[in-house]
């Protein structure tokens, strides 16, 4: 059976096998969907505001001091302001806060090897080292859009600026600078809504259990219907994720743990579940007013659960993902493999063609690296779409920017926040923004020429998706496959052991929640190792069928788990005629 496409925002497309074959081969590449237009999601405006915030103070202070060919460096520190926005606020200052560390750390060691050497080949190989360690740094943590681009935009471009060792520490200090301020502005928002993370983690689970429940199911279990369970099984464990961040219970956050209880009772008896109320409850979670309390909830069994520590029942602690994404046999090893054959190869080429900024080239090939070759050739088709658009948009407004370095600083911050408002839409619509403010970043050092940076951009944008996609196509990644086989051995060891515990009378509310949540976590690993195995090339077929099998099984048992521990409030007797009605009392509901 084939698996569904995913939704139009998401540029995966995967085509799996449907059968099992004997030995690698190759998969089908999709062209339908690649440029269509979704929809925004529900914090598009963060990381849009807080570009274009972070960079509004360094920008007009180097105007008002007639430096602004020095913009470049604090634009670096800026940028930093993209990070973390889907992170609470405890997890994110540390996450932003390692972002600063390594945009610092690749400007800084840019520059030293600019002042260090002017060899053009050994400039596009440190810049193709840098940016394959910065794909797999961002790949093993998890930071999440915009990936490592920013990180290789950014470091591989200060490569090629002329530097000297004395200018050094004046110019980190402008990146650090406007890092800092670009830590507060991800930080602000604390203030005012300080659980705005966890209320929108939270609306996302019920609105993808809400999802599940209205999926049609007239033939049982259906491809549509097991991808929106599994889709709603994510999204309540990154709802539980984003409280364990919390480190402490607060009343709201109590209460955010019984909206995502309820979620799960409704996911365990969908015939029972009402999907208009979770939509409701999920609207009234996203404002600043009070939260919506479930009333058909067991209290007893709440308040038996709300004694345990989840932080305890989350699945032991592992080793660092960083750790693990270096370590031998790690699936990110061949990713980072392509990262930096596919820039060099990118960098030279390009150069060999007569560029003078072959850093787009290898910007290009990072961008178009991902997870696999099915997502790296969607995002290639993307990529170069977005930026053969982007020069075009770049050639129209350049008079205008040349006009006054005002208007340059105005139109740089114009185009940051459309390119993040833009980007959840598709990939190639923020590139619309992103590559004629990337040109006009450069315009800082002199006005270089509109015709040569239009021509100079589309060639070397070619040579970087032409060559990142053949270098992804032959450093494959068998071990996907090998990733696959563990999560679907890891899923059903743990369901089996789940199921054991149902088995025994005497199972402790804690066991049974320790448990849940780890066969959760493991069901989601699945998927994940699934889609991305799916979608690689030259390997061993997905058992599609088994990976199904599995996943249906541990959904059974979670379900089974959730009736156990008695979450659900019971219900009249089968001789009551009168309905039950789903209560929800504003008078009942808990302030922030």
């Amino acid at each position: 059976m084939s698996r569904p496409r995913p939704v139009p925002s998401t540029p995966t497309g995967q085509h799996p096998a449907t059968r099992p074959a004997p030995g690698p081969r190759a998969r089908k590449l999709p062209l339908a969907g690649a440029l269509r237009v979704g929809g925004l999601n529900d914090m598009w405006f963060k990381p849009a505001t807080g570009a274009s915030s972070a960079a509004i103070i360094p920008l007009f202070t180097l105007l008002a001091l007639d430096r602004l060919d020095l913009a470049a460096y604090t634009m670096a520190g800026s940028l930093c302001a993209l990070y973390g926005h889907h992170l609470p606020y405890a997890r994110r200052a540390r996450a932003v806060l390692w972002v600063i560390l390594g945009m610092v750390a690749g400007v800084a060691l840019a520059m030293v090897t600019s002042a260090a050497t002017s060899s053009v080949p050994l400039l596009i190989a440190v810049g193709a080292a840098m940016a394959a360690v910065q794909k797999t740094l961002c790949e093993s943590t998890g930071i999440g859009a915009p990936g490592p681009v920013i990180f290789a935009f950014v470091s591989s471009a200060t490569l090629f600026v002329p530097q000297t060792f004395a200018a050094i520490p004046g110019h980190l200090a402008l990146t650090v600078g406007a890092a800092a301020l670009s830590w507060c502005v991800t930080m602000a928002p604390a203030l005012l809504r300080p659980t705005g993370p966890e209320r929108r983690a939270t609306a996302r689970a019920l609105e993808a259990v809400a999802a599940f429940l209205t999926t049609p199911a007239e033939t049982g279990a259906t491809p549509a219907r097991d991808r929106a369970r599994a889709a709603a099984v994510t999204a309540l464990h990154a709802g539980w994720q984003s409280l364990y961040a919390t480190g402490r219970r607060t009343p709201v956050r109590r209460d955010l743990e019984r909206l995502l209880v309820r979620a799960e009772t409704a996911l365990a008896a969908p015939h029972e579940a009402d999907a208009a109320l979770l939509r409701e409850q999920a609207g009234g979670i996203r404002g600043t007013g009070p939260l919506p309390r479930p009333t058909d909830l067991d209290e007893a069994a709440l308040q038996e659960l709300a004694g345990i520590d989840i932080e305890r029942a989350r699945r032991p602690r592992a080793a660092h993902p960083v750790l693990r994404a270096f370590a031998p046999g790690s699936p990110l090893l061949p990713v980072m493999a392509r990262a930096f054959l596919g820039s060099l190869l990118a960098g030279l080429l390009a150069r060999g063609l007569g560029s003078d900024r072959p850093y787009w080239a290898i910007v290009t090939a990072v961008a178009i690296f991902q997870i696999n070759v099915t997502l790296s050739w969607t995002r290639a088709i993307q990529r170069t779409v977005g930026n053969v658009v982007g020069v075009g948009v770049f050639a129209l407004i350049a008079p205008l920017a040349h006009a006054t370095p005002a208007a340059i600083v105005v139109l740089i911050i114009v185009l940051a926040f459309g390119a993040e408002a833009l980007m959840p839409r598709n990939y190639w619509l923020g590139t619309l923004c992103v590559t004629p403010m990337a040109l006009l970043i450069g315009e800082f050092g002199g006005n270089h020429g509109t015709g040569p940076l239009v021509g100079d951009r589309v060639r070397d944008t070619v040579v970087g998706a032409v060559v990142g996609l053949v270098v992804a196509f032959f450093v494959t990644n068998r071990r996907a496959s090998a990733a696959l086989e563990r999560s679907l051995a890891g899923a059903e060891a743990v369901r089996e052991e789940t199921d054991a515990l149902l088995a025994r009378t005497g199972a402790s509310a804690v066991d049974l929640e320790r448990a849940r949540r780890r066969l959760a976590a493991t069901l989601v690993a699945l998927r994940a190792a699934a889609d991305t195995a799916a979608g690689e090339w030259w390997q061993r077929a997905v058992p599609e069928r088994r990976v199904l099998d599995a996943e249906r099984a541990g959904h059974r048992t979670l379900a089974a788990t959730v009736t156990r521990q008695g979450l659900l409030a019971r219900r009249p007797a089968p001789q009551d005629p009168r309905p039950v009605p789903h209560e929800r009392s504003h008078e009942e509901d808990t302030p922030v």
